[in-house]
């Protein structure tokens, strides 16, 4: 039976930003923890080791292949900051044009710092992944 790797933890969100190394990395950390929450009206949740999350929903694949996961969150690598989006989402990609300096991954979008991205486009891109993931999941 497969086991879930990520998993919501009661580990402390702040203790985890303040335990990053790069004073800028922990300062955009901040900022991000502000939007996320402002934006979602959820509490950041540590989920795994590494991944600040706000919301969960619980997902199942065709495959049978089931688990729980953030509506949406990030975490901040040592490499670059990366950020949870709804995958499959057909809006993310049109949003994402006028998002500013990133790159793409199957899951993720990434970062190198706050200050290449539009901060308007990141809570567009937020709310517009929690509204996917709870219209495809009915999530109230």
């Amino acid at each position: 039976m497969y086991e879930q790797k990520t998993k919501e933890t009661d580990r402390s969100v702040v203790e985890f930003i303040e335990n990053v190394e790069s004073p800028k990395k922990r300062e955009d950390a901040y900022k991000l923890l502000d939007i996320f929450t402002e934006t979602t009206g959820y509490e950041a949740k540590m989920w795994g080791p590494s991944i600040i999350g706000f919301g969960s929903y619980h997902y199942k694949y065709e495959s049978g292949h089931e688990g729980d996961a953030p509506l949406v969150g990030f975490s901040p690598r040592k490499a670059k900051i990366s950020l949870y989006f709804a995958t499959g989402d057909t809006k993310r990609e049109e949003l994402l044009k006028d998002f500013g300096k990133h790159t793409t991954g199957k899951a993720c979008v990434y970062i190198n710092k706050m200050a290449d991205i539009d901060v308007d486009v990141l809570k567009t891109l937020i709310s517009q992944s929690v509204r996917f993931l709870k219209e495809t999941y009915s999530i109230s």
